[in-house]
């Protein structure tokens, strides 16, 4: 499948249609930040939507860069801290120290990508599979290193199977992403991850009222 605005806008409105079921099923307050994850994705994708318009002419060229501008936020500014975030409010209070570096890292993250996107300038280009985004990062090799650790890495430190298998996941599409194209890095990972939330959907509707067995490893 090809992406594009359609890919999007029906990627956004699946993933929000399951976030929001998700969120519906949360059973405890240390998974409230784990729903609100699919939410964000799915939102983020019809925010590309309107990228994709802008880019094509389809709506003004205003309402598309700040479409882009809204979208580079999110992913800028709001994922880095979010996961690592909703990862470590899921841990034994024994262990959640293990995110927390994590939390800060993304934080600095969050603070250095948000600055670049408000200074500007930003570009967007549509390419034939994907949304070219072009920003001004300062040692940008290191902060996009940076991000995907600890997007990816504070789920790998998990203690429970399945958010390590989702980091693990989101870790190879990153690598495979990013060695294929770097220019389209940012467009395709984000796409990938809001369709790879839907697990996260998945498992809060099925995880019983007491999993404290299921997931954890050594439970068993």
């Amino acid at each position: 499948m090809c992406f594009s605005a359609e890919a999007d806008l029906v990627a956004g409105v699946v993933v929000s249609t399951l976030g929001i079921d998700a969120f519906h099923h949360v059973r405890r307050p240390t998974e409230r930040l784990l729903a609100v994850i699919p939410v964000v994705l799915g939102v983020h994708s019809l925010i590309e939507t309107l990228v994709w318009w802008g880019a094509e002419g389809e709506v003004s060229e205003t309402l598309g860069h700040v479409a882009a501008w809204i979208y580079l936020l999110i992913a800028f500014g709001v994922l880095p801290v979010l996961v690592p975030l909703a990862v470590g409010a899921l841990e034994p209070d024994a262990v959640r120290g293990r995110t927390a570096l994590f939390t800060a890292v993304g934080g600095a993250v969050a603070i250095a990508l948000t600055y670049a996107v408000v200074r500007g300038p930003i570009e967007v280009t549509a390419q034939r599979r994907y949304l070219d985004y072009r920003v001004d990062l300062w040692h940008g090799g290191i902060i996009v290193t940076a991000y995907v650790a600890v997007t990816c890495g504070s789920m790998l430190m998990s203690q429970r199977s399945h958010v390590r298998w989702f980091g693990a996941s989101n870790l190879a599409a990153a690598c495979v992403l990013a060695w294929l194209s770097q220019r389209a890095f940012i467009s395709l990972w984000c796409t990938w991850a809001a369709v790879t939330s839907v697990a996260i959907a998945v498992h809060l509707r099925r995880e019983p009222a007491d999993a404290s067995g299921l997931v954890v490893t050594g439970a068993r």
